[in-house]
């Protein structure tokens, strides 16, 4: 397909966050193209077929309560597809459902290679694949680093905003496989998915990510043995070791935490309550070890063709009453190891501090004018955006600073606000905010 040569906002990005926010921008009649390398939704197909959105739907629009999973105020994935916890493929012709209903205009199958001015200021390099991501649902299933952590690091926001002068005047070149499409303002929504953390641990390069399955029963069916091993017991991991169990597997999964045994009001720092209910569901058939404390440390592979896990014990742990072992294990060892972040050309434009992505209150870069981030990727204060229903509420926020840059009405935003779907105010976000 073609891009236009010339439109207000380019998104690059077409999973949740692109198409939420190219949505919030089509009330204001403003010029949008979505710029995505695959096809909408091409991350959620790329999920294993037994894992499921851990985030409920529900159709209580209604009621003044949104969807969790929506990505409008109007529209309900569990009435869309009539399913609670959507899988992959569902989710991503409800983002398709919805950008057929709002008449997006969306090119596939370009890439994004880079982005500057038009005076050539800004510049980047071209990043090949990592280039133009798409996007991946912000937290549906959320993963930890080889040390055990959430893979999305604490947040930062920077105090402000741009001024629309420099923005205006000068707006951006991407620079495409299809040519060049100058654009006012663009929206990075590029997500995380296509970005895994393969090299988290010494020799990753000999284990498989949880990315790189498409089916478990498929994966476990293809081993000649039942025995596997998973690295990381956040979301994916543990998805991953209960479909292996369910599939008649035995499996065991190290994480340098105890998160299946941790509690907290914020579902980004924990388990969910509906990965919980699975693990509980499959901790008496004596195929499931969980074991915590477990700081991975080198993989490799012996001369009988078994792979040797060599971790040591976290402080205030021991690992079968040692300070290290070694776990052998004859199938490829499991990473579920989270993702990076997926900017590509657009990484040195959105500085970070101790790990976090830097962002003014508009989710703007501080550093480049009229270049945004939705997503993900979204921390501010300490709290991660990561889940859609947080990542959502930013959208208006985006749409209403370019809106008003431009001159136009933003009155019709006042849906997403009608529907609690409209934070401005980022005093409120607070990583602890439950009492019970």
């Amino acid at each position: 397909m073609t891009p236009p040569k010339s439109v207000d906002v380019a998104i690059v990005g077409a999973g949740a966050a692109g198409i939420g926010s190219a949505v919030a921008l089509s009330l204001l009649d403003l010029e949008t193209v979505i710029i995505e390398r695959d096809e909408i939704g091409a991350s959620f197909r790329r999920w294993p077929d037994e894992m499921r959105f851990i985030t409920p739907s529900f159709p209580s629009n209604s009621f003044g309560l949104t969807d969790l999973n929506a990505i409008t105020p109007k529209t309900s994935p569990a009435v869309t597809l009539d399913r609670e916890h959507p899988s992959g493929d569902e989710y991503a012709d409800y983002l398709e459902a919805v950008a057929d209903v709002h008449e997006l205009a969306v090119e596939t199958g370009i890439e994004v290679t880079g982005i500057q001015r038009p005076d050539g200021t800004g510049s980047t390099e071209p990043t090949g694949r990592n280039a133009a991501m798409p996007a991946v649902d912000g937290g549906a299933v959320r993963e930890d680093d080889a040390a055990g952590e959430p893979d999305v690091p604490g947040g930062g926001n920077v105090d402000g905003d741009h001024g629309d002068e420099q923005a205006t005047e000068t707006g951006f070149v991407l620079e495409t496989s299809e040519g060049i499409v100058h654009s006012r303002y663009v929206i990075w929504a590029a997500g995380q998915f296509s970005s895994p953390r393969a090299d988290a641990v010494p020799g990753g390069e000999r284990c498989v990510h949880t990315s790189e399955v498409r089916s478990w029963v498929d994966h476990a069916s293809a081993s000649s043995t039942d025995d596997f091993l998973i690295v990381g017991g956040y979301e994916s991991g543990i998805d991953a070791a209960v479909a292996l169990v369910e599939a008649g597997c035995r499996v065991r999964v190290l994480d340098r935490g105890e998160p299946w045994a941790t509690r907290g009001p914020d579902p980004s720092e924990v388990l969910s309550p509906y990965t919980k209910e699975r693990l509980e569901s499959v901790a008496d058939t004596g195929r499931l070890c969980v074991e915590g404390g477990a700081i991975v440390e080198e993989v490799r592979r012996d001369d009988d063709g078994c792979f040797q896990v060599r971790a040591r014990a976290a402080d205030g742990y021991e690992l079968d009453d040692e300070k290290s072992s070694t776990y052998t294990v004859p199938t490829r060892p499991i990473l579920a190891t989270g993702f990076e972040s997926a900017l590509g050309p657009v990484a040195d434009h959105f500085p970070r501090e101790d790990g976090a992505i830097q962002l003014t209150d508009s989710d703007e870069s501080p550093t480049t004018p009229g270049l945004f981030l939705a997503g993900p990727d979204v921390s501010h204060n300490g709290v991660k955006f990561c889940f859609i229903y947080k990542f959502r509420a930013r959208f208006p926020v985006l749409a209403e600073t370019i809106g008003s840059r431009l001159g136009v009405d933003t009155d019709p935003l006042e849906v997403y606000r009608e529907q609690n779907m409209y934070l401005e105010d980022l005093s409120c976000c607070e990583p602890d905010m439950c009492d019970c």
